[in-house]
């Protein structure tokens, strides 16, 4: 055979193989979705990630992919962007040395090591972000599950603050409720570190995360301030009720948010 037709084989025999690799990818993280039909559970997914991370991309668009496809099956994302990447080149500015504290702390509960893109599922078990065999298990196993627990939220915003009520349901003494305040999206340009020149998209960004403590009433009321930047259509609140002692998260949900329209009319 010629050198010529040996070249040309080989050059269409590597753009099939990247053809093959990229549909996987793309029906993996679909399958993941769509076996989850039959049970009541609930998935949190946790990613550690960070803009100068160079292998945290590709998980950042695995769970921005596995959100869209979520639709209304009760699967959150929850993207903290850890600071420990910050001296290193490049400042993300979503990062917050919070998000680190919290991925070392899972790490001492759960017996790993801290590294990006890390995932944790529902504050029981972590594997690397961009897993897709991981993340089928981990979405299969918790959609099909049947929590013990439930959380409901109503929010109202107020002048900057978010008037929260709640209502939970089977918690445990050592539950607290941690209320996540999320960026659906954002671009940026990154002009140093492992991903210079890159372009890169984010999803279910974490702005603000906080714990509140629970007494024994089964409802009550939280407030926190808002980001500058906060607004209904761009943003969602996020709450779990979550473990002191073990991390394990019992229950999840979005808040319903009433209209200001509807507030002012009452």
């Amino acid at each position: 055979m010629k050198k010529t037709q040996i070249i040309i084989l080989s050059v269409l025999t590597i753009i099939l193989l990247l053809a093959a690799t990229f549909s996987d990818r793309s029906m993996a993280s679909k399958s993941a979705i769509s076996k989850t039909i039959k049970g009541d559970g609930f998935v949190v997914l946790e990613l550690f990630t960070s803009e100068g991370c160079s292998s945290c991309p590709a998980a950042d668009e695995l769970l921005a992919k596995v959100q869209r496809e979520a639709g209304n099956k009760p699967v959150y994302v929850l993207a903290y962007h850890v600071d420990y990447w910050d001296r290193l080149g490049w400042r993300d500015v979503f990062s917050s040395p919070d998000y680190s504290k919290r991925q070392y702390q899972y790490a001492s509960k759960l017996g790993a090591q801290v590294y990006t893109p890390q995932v944790v599922v529902n504050g029981k078990t972590e594997f690397v972000g961009s897993n897709l065999a991981a993340l089928d298990f981990a979405l299969a196993s918790g959609l099909n599950g049947v929590p013990e627990s439930t959380i409901r939220l109503e929010g109202r915003q107020n002048d900057g603050k978010l008037e929260l009520s709640y209502q939970a349901t089977g918690k445990s003494q050592d539950d607290q409720l941690l209320i996540a305040v999320v960026q659906k999206n954002a671009v940026h340009q990154i002009k140093r570190g492992e991903n210079e020149g890159r372009t890169l998209t984010h999803a279910q960004i974490v702005r603000s995360l906080q714990a509140f403590p629970l007494g024994k009433a089964d409802e009550g009321k939280v407030s926190l301030f808002l980001p500058k930047d906060y607004n209904t259509s761009g943003w969602e609140i996020i709450g779990l009720l979550q473990g002191t002692k073990t991390s394990a998260i019992h229950a999840a949900a979005k808040a319903m948010m009433i209209p200001i329209d509807d507030q002012i009319q009452k």
